[in-house]
């Protein structure tokens, strides 16, 4: 049996004076740290009036919702419910679709091995940015008064949000493509577009059809969310069930949404890997 190598501690400490005389500052980070994110949720707590006796009273109501949620029934208002759905599920397909199609291009011009001056490049990232920065429900609300109450507006909602979005992503996943296709496209004397069309997209779609498949069943509950504010779909007939506190028809609307995006969760999975084709388990 070898016995256990002694380690000689000064020649480590003369080997790696790095690691072992490491300045104050440097071994008070990451304590200072802690201490300064624990000092911001206190205050946090404190500020917005955080009391847990509210909290659990809260519960308390909460459970007594929970029974009165029991059994989900729709009562006659099925065929109203599942038009509702089917807005809501048009609204998040055609919202996705419309914000990828116009995204697409942009992304282009996003993109680093596409555009490489920063002059031209820089200006598009930030529009993207600030069309990102606001959220999907406040589009909402700016669509309703420019276009008016219905699943139009949240359509428009959803495709500007998604496009700022689409627009960040596809841009990554091009600058992420291998150069290489693109060199042998540019060596064979095809054009800018001949490399882009032929050595970038077939790269780049699949991973682009993926991020699509996965908005689509995000803007599913998106579309929800809007709905309360009135951009139509099933958000709207949640809203109005919650208001007149029929709590039955609320857990039949809620136990439609789960159905529908574990679904289009489903079907997404499948289209993706028909896209990217099979992958072997390792």
């Amino acid at each position: 049996m070898t016995k256990p190598q002694q380690v000689d501690t000064r020649e480590m400490r003369a080997r790696y004076p790095d690691v072992f005389d490491r300045p104050a500052s440097a071994r008070l980070a990451t304590p200072a740290m802690i201490v300064a994110a624990f000092a911001i949720l206190i205050y946090g707590l404190v500020d917005l009036d955080f009391s847990p006796s509210r909290f659990f009273a809260g519960l308390s109501q909460l459970g007594w919702i929970s029974l009165m949620m029991i059994p989900p029934d729709p009562g006659s208002s099925l065929p109203v419910y599942l038009k509702a759905l089917g807005e809501t599920l048009s609204i998040a397909l055609l919202g996705t679709t419309l914000a990828a199609l116009f995204a697409l291009p942009v992304s282009l011009l996003a993109a680093r091995n596409i555009v490489p001056s920063n002059i031209l490049r820089f200006p598009v990232r930030r529009f993207l940015d600030s069309i990102r920065g606001v959220d999907t429900l406040i589009w909402a609300l700016v669509w309703i008064n420019v276009v008016g109450l219905g699943p139009f507006a949240g359509v428009l909602a959803i495709a500007v949000s998604d496009f700022g979005a689409f627009g960040k992503l596809f841009s990554e996943a091009i600058e992420g493509a291998d150069q290489k296709q693109v060199e042998g496209i540019r060596a064979a004397g095809g054009s800018p577009l001949h490399e882009i069309r032929f050595g970038l997209l077939p790269q780049v779609l699949p991973v682009i059809a993926g991020q699509v498949l996965y908005f689509i069943e995000s803007n599913t509950r998106s579309a929800t969310i809007i709905g309360i504010v009135g951009a139509g779909g099933i958000g709207l007939q949640l809203a109005e069930q919650i208001r007149v506190l029929e709590w039955q028809k609320v857990s039949f609307l809620i136990l439609m949404i789960l159905v529908a995006v574990a679904a289009i969760d489903f079907i997404s999975g499948k289209l993706r890997f028909a896209i990217i084709g099979p992958r072997a388990v390792a």
